[in-house]
């Protein structure tokens, strides 16, 4: 974060986080409060190696980053916010289209496992398929790298009625792009998953997951600047939760701020420069977060799947790319080659 950005964000939490002086004491600066907290979420390291640079003690460093991430998620509550009517949503759907090329799409989702210490007393409430305890982050991008919702738990997200595709007669829903981990419905779309697959499946399936990469690019660049999320956190639930949410928010405040410092270099958007599925820049992410296990849920309804098709139909006609043959040339080139390798 540069000093020119620092200092906005202070002036949004420092009334929150300033403490008087007493008779006993002077209370320790907004300022250091804040800087406290963003190595902290940066770093990674506890709170006992923070106070070795801090000269503060392990349990006044939990209170003040308590305190300041509160701050910071009251203050930046903003900067992480749905669309709240159709028009809103349709400005996503057209800057996913204009820059991934994936019409009518909302958004990316997906959700990551955050480890976390056993809570006492939680039996196996938070326990998962790679036998860790976690909390899980869900999470819906848009087209510039930011979240739009992190943690789903509202179903009224007010979406735009069913309109025609570009070059298309017929209307079809607006939709987040996903994978396994979610269930195919009329405004999910996930890739198919059969084994044999025709050329218009692999291409639709190149089309979601090149949208879909997005997210993966976002959880990439969040795990990289806060360090903080790839360890195991030894807090509450509640406590864990505040500081992924606190890192989500600056994460948001930092993109819409254009803090050169925190995004090195411009991931290419309309290049494609990588093979197979990737979506361009997903190299950058780094470290990544345990993904969530594949859905046992197979029986979508017949209406998902025909949109599905419709989307797939589409993507093979009036909704090629130019590029699109180039790459499905290499994914059955590598299949091939893969395939002589196992005889």
């Amino acid at each position: 974060m540069d000093k020119e950005t620092f200092e906005v964000l202070l002036s949004k939490v420092a009334h929150r986080i300033n403490k008087r002086d007493t008779v006993m004491r002077k209370a320790i600066p907004a300022r250091h409060r804040l800087t406290l907290t963003l190595r902290f979420l940066a770093s990674g390291n506890s709170f006992e190696d923070l106070k070795f640079l801090t000269a503060i003690s392990p349990q006044a460093i939990g209170k003040i980053v308590s305190e300041t991430c509160d701050a910071i998620i009251e203050e930046l509550k903003d900067y992480i916010k749905l669309p709240t009517n159709e028009n809103e949503w349709k400005m996503e759907a057209n800057a996913f289209n204009q820059r991934w090329n994936f019409p009518h799409c909302i958004g990316a989702i997906d959700g990551k496992h955050v480890n976390i210490k056993k809570p006492p007393g939680s039996g196996s409430f938070y326990f998962n398929y790679k036998k860790h305890f976690s909390i899980i982050m869900m999470a819906v991008v848009n087209a510039n790298y930011e979240f739009l919702m992190v943690d789903l738990k509202e179903n009224k997200l007010r979406l735009p009625k069913p309109e025609l595709l570009p070059g298309y007669n017929e209307k079809m829903p607006f939709v987040f792009v996903a994978d396994d981990a979610f269930p195919l419905m009329e405004n999910i779309m996930k890739p198919f998953s059969h084994n044999s697959l025709e050329k218009s499946d692999i291409i639709f399936n190149y089309r979601l997951s090149r949208a879909r990469g997005l997210v993966e690019n976002v959880f990439g660049i969040l795990v990289s600047r806060f360090r903080i999320l790839l360890n195991t956190l030894n807090f509450s639930p509640d406590k864990s939760t505040k500081f992924v949410l606190a890192c989500c928010y600056l994460h948001n405040f930092l993109r819409k701020s254009k803090c050169e410092t925190y995004f090195t270099a411009e991931p290419c958007s309309n290049v494609e420069t990588t093979e197979a599925f990737e979506t361009p820049g997903s190299q950058e992410k780094g470290d990544v977060l345990d993904s969530l296990s594949s859905t046992a849920i197979r029986n979508a309804s017949a209406n998902a799947k025909h949109m599905r098709n419709k989307f797939r139909i589409y993507f093979s006609s009036v909704g090629t790319v130019p590029w699109q043959d180039k790459v499905y040339n290499k994914l059955v080139n590598k299949n091939a080659n893969s395939n002589k390798q196992l005889i």
